[in-house]
Protein backbone atom coordinates (compact mmCIF):
# COMPACT_ATOMS: atom_id res chain seq x y z
CA UNK A 1 0.00 0.00 0.00
CA UNK A 2 1.35 3.55 -0.59
CA UNK A 3 0.80 5.93 2.05
CA UNK A 4 -0.15 9.54 0.69
CA UNK A 5 -0.48 12.63 3.17
CA UNK A 6 -3.87 13.75 3.95
CA UNK A 7 -5.51 10.12 4.24
CA UNK A 8 -6.45 8.71 6.97
CA UNK A 9 -4.98 5.27 8.06
CA UNK A 10 -4.61 2.56 11.05
CA UNK A 11 -0.94 1.19 12.44
CA UNK A 12 -0.61 -2.24 13.14
CA UNK A 13 0.14 -3.54 17.38
CA UNK A 14 3.12 -4.55 16.04
CA UNK A 15 4.37 -0.93 16.45
CA UNK A 16 3.51 -0.25 19.47
CA UNK A 17 4.73 -3.24 20.84
CA UNK A 18 7.92 -2.53 18.61
CA UNK A 19 8.55 1.03 20.29
CA UNK A 20 6.95 0.22 23.65
CA UNK A 21 4.94 2.90 24.33
CA UNK A 22 6.96 6.24 25.03
CA UNK A 23 4.05 8.28 25.26
CA UNK A 24 1.86 7.10 22.23
CA UNK A 25 -1.75 6.69 22.90
CA UNK A 26 -3.30 3.25 23.26
CA UNK A 27 -4.13 1.88 19.62
CA UNK A 28 -7.55 -0.13 19.97
CA UNK A 29 -10.46 0.46 22.14
CA UNK A 30 -13.27 -1.95 22.19
CA UNK A 31 -11.84 -3.92 19.70
CA UNK A 32 -11.91 -1.07 16.93
CA UNK A 33 -9.35 -0.09 14.92
CA UNK A 34 -8.60 3.10 16.86
CA UNK A 35 -7.84 5.82 16.72
CA UNK A 36 -7.22 6.81 12.90
CA UNK A 37 -3.95 8.64 12.39
CA UNK A 38 -3.67 11.25 9.75
CA UNK A 39 -0.38 10.52 7.31
CA UNK A 40 2.47 13.10 6.59
CA UNK A 41 5.22 12.05 4.14
CA UNK A 42 8.79 12.86 5.19
CA UNK A 43 11.22 11.58 2.66
CA UNK A 44 12.01 8.07 4.39
CA UNK A 45 9.60 8.41 7.32
CA UNK A 46 6.40 8.78 7.81
CA UNK A 47 4.47 10.82 10.21
CA UNK A 48 1.09 9.80 11.92
CA UNK A 49 -0.98 12.49 13.74
CA UNK A 50 -4.30 10.74 15.62
CA UNK A 51 -7.50 12.00 16.00
CA UNK A 52 -10.14 11.54 18.32
CA UNK A 53 -13.67 12.16 18.24
CA UNK A 54 -13.81 13.37 22.37
CA UNK A 55 -14.26 17.00 21.41
CA UNK A 56 -15.53 18.45 24.51
CA UNK A 57 -12.34 17.01 26.63
CA UNK A 58 -9.94 18.29 23.89
CA UNK A 59 -11.83 21.96 23.30
CA UNK A 60 -11.58 22.64 26.98
CA UNK A 61 -7.66 21.78 26.48
CA UNK A 62 -7.68 24.14 23.53
CA UNK A 63 -9.75 26.89 25.40
CA UNK A 64 -7.18 27.07 28.37
CA UNK A 65 -3.99 26.61 26.38
CA UNK A 66 -5.75 29.82 24.12
CA UNK A 67 -6.32 31.76 27.46
CA UNK A 68 -2.94 31.51 28.63
CA UNK A 69 -0.91 31.56 25.95
CA UNK A 70 -2.92 33.22 23.06
CA UNK A 71 -3.12 30.34 20.75
CA UNK A 72 -3.46 26.50 20.27
CA UNK A 73 -1.09 25.07 17.64
CA UNK A 74 -0.88 21.19 19.45
CA UNK A 75 -4.93 20.20 19.12
CA UNK A 76 -6.87 21.50 16.63
CA UNK A 77 -10.97 20.57 16.32
CA UNK A 78 -12.31 20.39 12.65
CA UNK A 79 -14.63 18.52 10.47
CA UNK A 80 -13.48 15.30 8.66
CA UNK A 81 -15.51 12.81 7.23
CA UNK A 82 -18.57 14.94 8.00
CA UNK A 83 -17.93 15.07 11.51
CA UNK A 84 -15.72 17.14 14.21
CA UNK A 85 -12.53 15.81 15.64
CA UNK A 86 -9.90 16.61 17.73
CA UNK A 87 -6.58 16.41 15.57
CA UNK A 88 -3.66 15.78 18.08
CA UNK A 89 -0.79 17.41 16.80
CA UNK A 90 1.05 17.35 20.42
CA UNK A 91 0.36 13.11 19.66
CA UNK A 92 2.35 12.61 16.54
CA UNK A 93 4.96 10.10 15.91
CA UNK A 94 7.44 8.99 13.25
CA UNK A 95 7.04 5.26 11.51
CA UNK A 96 7.65 3.26 8.51
CA UNK A 97 5.16 1.95 5.81
CA UNK A 98 5.55 -1.52 6.81
CA UNK A 99 3.64 -0.53 10.29
CA UNK A 100 0.84 0.97 8.09
CA UNK A 101 -1.97 -1.83 8.81
CA UNK A 102 -4.69 -0.36 6.18
CA UNK A 103 -6.79 2.96 5.33
CA UNK A 104 -9.32 4.51 6.90
CA UNK A 105 -12.63 4.11 5.40
CA UNK A 106 -16.13 5.09 5.91
CA UNK A 107 -18.65 3.21 4.24
CA UNK A 108 -16.18 1.94 2.00
CA UNK A 109 -15.01 4.92 0.93
CA UNK A 110 -11.62 5.97 1.55
CA UNK A 111 -11.21 9.52 3.91
CA UNK A 112 -9.02 12.08 3.03
CA UNK A 113 -8.72 15.21 4.58
CA UNK A 114 -9.67 18.54 2.43
CA UNK A 115 -6.47 20.83 1.53
CA UNK A 116 -7.20 23.35 3.91
CA UNK A 117 -7.43 21.30 6.53
CA UNK A 118 -3.99 19.60 6.19
CA UNK A 119 -2.46 22.88 5.29
CA UNK A 120 -2.95 24.33 8.46
CA UNK A 121 -2.26 20.59 10.33
CA UNK A 122 0.84 20.33 8.17
CA UNK A 123 1.89 24.27 9.18
CA UNK A 124 0.90 23.79 13.00
CA UNK A 125 2.81 20.61 12.81
CA UNK A 126 6.04 21.73 10.91
CA UNK A 127 5.99 24.76 13.76
CA UNK A 128 5.99 22.37 16.88
CA UNK A 129 9.13 20.61 14.84
CA UNK A 130 10.69 23.78 14.62
CA UNK A 131 9.93 24.71 18.61
CA UNK A 132 11.30 20.96 19.55
CA UNK A 133 14.57 22.12 17.42
CA UNK A 134 15.09 24.83 19.35
CA UNK A 135 14.47 23.22 22.34
CA UNK A 136 11.00 23.79 23.08
CA UNK A 137 8.92 19.87 23.14
CA UNK A 138 5.73 20.08 22.84
CA UNK A 139 4.87 16.45 21.60
CA UNK A 140 3.63 14.08 24.22
CA UNK A 141 5.57 11.04 22.52
CA UNK A 142 9.53 10.65 22.17
CA UNK A 143 9.44 11.38 18.33
CA UNK A 144 13.40 10.74 18.88
CA UNK A 145 13.83 7.81 20.56
CA UNK A 146 10.79 6.61 18.00
CA UNK A 147 12.70 7.93 15.24
CA UNK A 148 15.85 6.54 15.79
CA UNK A 149 14.51 2.92 16.08
CA UNK A 150 12.98 3.57 12.83
CA UNK A 151 16.08 4.73 11.03
CA UNK A 152 18.20 1.53 12.61
CA UNK A 153 15.19 -0.36 10.96
CA UNK A 154 15.81 0.96 7.65
CA UNK A 155 19.59 0.92 7.74
CA UNK A 156 18.93 -3.00 8.57
CA UNK A 157 16.78 -3.71 5.85
CA UNK A 158 19.06 -1.57 3.41
CA UNK A 159 22.17 -4.10 4.19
Amino acid sequence: MKVQTGYLYHIKDEFFDRVNGNGLMINHENGHSRPSYLAIKDEMILWFIPLSTKIDKYKSIIDKKVKKYGSCKTILIKKIAGRNQAILIQNAFPTLEKYVQSRHTIDGKIVKISSAVQREIIDNFEYMLSLKSNGLNLFFTDIDFIKGLMFKELETSNK
